[in-house]
């Protein structure tokens, strides 16, 4: 405190000085009745220069303290560790408090259960996650047996679920793509227009001389495309996100690939090697619509020449699809080959306008 009262006195002494000889010079200057200013004495000079480096060298002794300073968390260390292995993405970095917490953690033990915190991150664009060096949980009792068919039942004790409300299967709304037993009429029957069944996109396929071999399903849920492409000698990738529930989980439980990726990030597939994308109920009208654009120019990007794109059930206001929704797919340049529109008859639907949309598109064989 002393040593801080001393130099705001000799800042306050010799500010006083250099303003008398400020002074002192200018009415010199007003008095002399020269019609050219005088020039200021060399010794003047030298005193106000040598007031001006003594203001400047105590006011970078001054010790900068503020009432209000708060005190930054510390940075984890295995987060700076990693900083000189990879990059981070800088979507991280403006949002340090949940990726401080998610880094906080001790290496070369069991990671912390907390994939919603993850799933947090990655939504806010931080991804690929930071953390490595540490073990994953795995259930209490491994079942005997996995299912080796995709629709078979799925055993409770192969999920852990701690971060889940529901602690079973039977607990969790079958609608959303847990009960294998429903699943396995889906993407094989026909109801109406909207409606693409398998076995037709394959016989769409071949009358086009095109193959359907390797397929990539955006927001998959539990992936029942692929199981059922699955039977069909196809392989398809799921991308899905937890939300609450274990999507991912059950993706793999079914002998499937599941991708943990969100529809902001871009694909993590190779360019143009994919022979079919489909777009589920999770691509609809409430993505931004320059996101949209991103997700729709990556599926070009991973489409290979010749592939097939599918719009499946896309919601969106009538007059949105003809006005902002259909301007956009064109610009991809695509084949029509399915086209249908239909009222989407729920609640939401009918009190907002909404209508669905199937699509099916066919990339050019060269561009």
């Amino acid at each position: 405190m002393s040593f801080t009262m001393g130099l705001n006195l000799l800042l306050l002494l010799a500010m006083v000085a250099t303003n008398i000889l400020s002074l002192y010079h200018l009415s010199s200057t007003l008095q002399s009745k020269s019609p050219t200013p005088l020039p200021v004495p060399d010794h003047l000079l030298h005193q106000l220069q040598t007031i001006r480096a003594t203001i400047n060298h105590l006011t970078r002794l001054q010790p900068t303290t503020t009432p209000t300073t708060t005190k930054r968390p510390s940075i984890p260390s295995d987060l700076l560790l990693y900083t000189h292995l990879s990059p981070i993405a800088s979507s991280c970095h403006q949002h340090p408090d949940l990726l401080h917490k998610y880094m906080t953690y001790t290496p070369f033990s069991l990671c912390p259960l907390d994939s919603s915190l993850a799933e947090a991150l990655i939504l806010r664009g931080c991804h690929p996650l930071p953390r490595r060096r540490c073990f994953t949980k795995t259930p209490p009792s491994i079942p005997t047996s996995l299912p080796t068919n995709p629709f078979a039942p799925l055993p409770d004790n192969a999920i852990i679920w701690n971060p889940y409300t529901c602690k079973t299967f039977y607990c969790l709304n079958p609608y959303l793509g847990f009960d294998p037993k429903s699943e396995k009429s889906k993407f094989v029957t026909y109801k109406s227009d909207l409606d693409l069944p398998i076995q037709q996109l394959l016989a769409i396929a071949n009358l086009g001389h095109s193959v359907v071999r390797l397929g990539l399903d955006i927001g998959g849920g539990t992936g029942t495309f692929a199981a059922q492409m699955k039977g069909f000698n196809v392989t398809v990738l799921t991308t899905t996100m937890n939300l609450g529930a274990p999507y991912n989980e059950v993706v793999g439980l079914r002998g499937l690939v599941p991708l943990h990726a969100p529809l902001q990030q871009r694909l993590p597939v190779f360019d143009g090697v994919v022979d079919i994308v489909r777009c589920g109920h999770g691509v609809n009208r409430w993505i931004p619509v320059t996101a949209l654009e991103f997700l729709f120019f990556d599926v070009d990007r991973v489409l290979r020449g010749g592939g097939y794109f599918w719009l499946d059930h896309f919601f969106s206001k009538g007059v949105d699809l003809e006005n902002v929704y259909g301007p956009l797919i064109g610009k991809l340049g695509y084949k029509k080959v399915k086209w249908a529109v239909g009222n989407k008859s729920d609640s939401s639907g009918v009190k907002n306008g909404e209508v669905y949309l199937s699509a099916l598109l066919q990339k050019p064989v060269s561009k």
